[in-house]
């Protein structure tokens, strides 16, 4: 973790500030310390300390996370552990909370691209180094659909573009509205939604649940990830909603090595029908 300051402080926003207001604070933040723009000393930790508190900020789970335990939930080996002070930009040109390769297929945020309050990411270039971005003519543009596993693992996939068939790799990674991009045209992703795994960048989500007793005693449960099965001790007295990080867990960097994250939350099921004999054992810890 880059910084121990309150991510709302360094945002200049206050705990009840919407996503539009977030997005709208980290740009102008990003612009005054980018040092490219900004000489002074600071600059360049200051816009990591931005990104960092963006990064967190704007992913629901990790907003969670942050509120109820703070840094402490971010720390190695912590409850939560979110963000670990990983930089949002991985394996790309760090300009932005966003991924993406160049294209000069018309304005990518009306495809479902987050530019962290820009509209695009050549306006970014503009405004941080003045003057504007000359752009090639169009490339056709395809669509194709892949499953949720075929976007993280990638692969081959064979398609028809104009009468001709055509075979094209699928990076492990990609995700829904990534580009891949050919001599005469580009290929627009979308990935089918998981029934159990739900994807935040390169980071991977699931709820799993787990007993009363589990909760209160601690016990060890199999999780699942994009990888397979492991074991995951749970300590005793882990409260309702607790996330759990998997480092290295999560989907695979698109561009460069390494890989996301996988969070746990832990979803505690409380028992809505008990015989005689539990009743009785629960008014014993109760009196207790």
């Amino acid at each position: 973790m880059a910084t121990d300051r309150d991510y709302y402080e360094i945002l200049g926003v206050s705990k009840t500030a919407t996503d539009a207001e977030l997005k709208r604070a980290y740009r102008k933040q990003a612009l005054e310390w980018h040092p490219d723009r900004n000489k002074s000393k600071e600059a360049e930790s200051k816009f990591k300390e931005v990104n960092e508190a963006y990064e967190v900020l704007s992913t629901a789970e990790k907003r969670q996370a942050y509120d109820q335990y703070g840094h402490q939930a971010f720390a190695q080996g912590g409850m939560g552990n979110a963000a670990g002070g990983q930089n949002p930009f991985s394996g790309g040109f760090n300009q932005g909370p966003f991924s993406y390769s160049y294209t000069t297929s018309g304005n990518m945020g009306d495809m479902g691209f987050d530019f962290g309050g820009f509209s695009d990411p050549f306006e970014i270039f503009e405004q941080f180094f003045g003057g504007r971005v000359r752009r090639a003519p169009r490339k056709p543009v395809y669509q194709l659909q892949v499953d949720f596993m075929d976007a993280v693992n990638g692969g081959m996939k064979e398609v028809e573009i104009d009468g001709k068939r055509k075979t094209i790799k699928i990076p492990a990674g990609v995700d829904e509205g990534n580009r891949i991009r050919f001599d005469d045209f580009d290929i627009l992703i979308s990935v089918r939604l998981d029934k159990k795994f739900r994807r935040e960048g390169d980071d991977i989500f699931i709820d799993v649940p787990i007993t009363f007793a589990d909760a209160a005693l601690g016990t060890i449960i199999d999780v699942p990830t994009i990888s397979g099965e492991l074991k995951l001790n749970i300590r005793s007295g882990v409260q309702p909603n607790t996330l759990m990080r998997l480092r290295g867990k999560g989907v695979p960097h698109v561009r460069g090595s390494g890989r996301g994250d996988q969070y746990v939350r832990l979803i505690v099921q409380v028992p809505t029908r008990l015989n005689h004999k539990q009743k009785e054992l629960l008014e014993q810890l109760r009196e207790e």
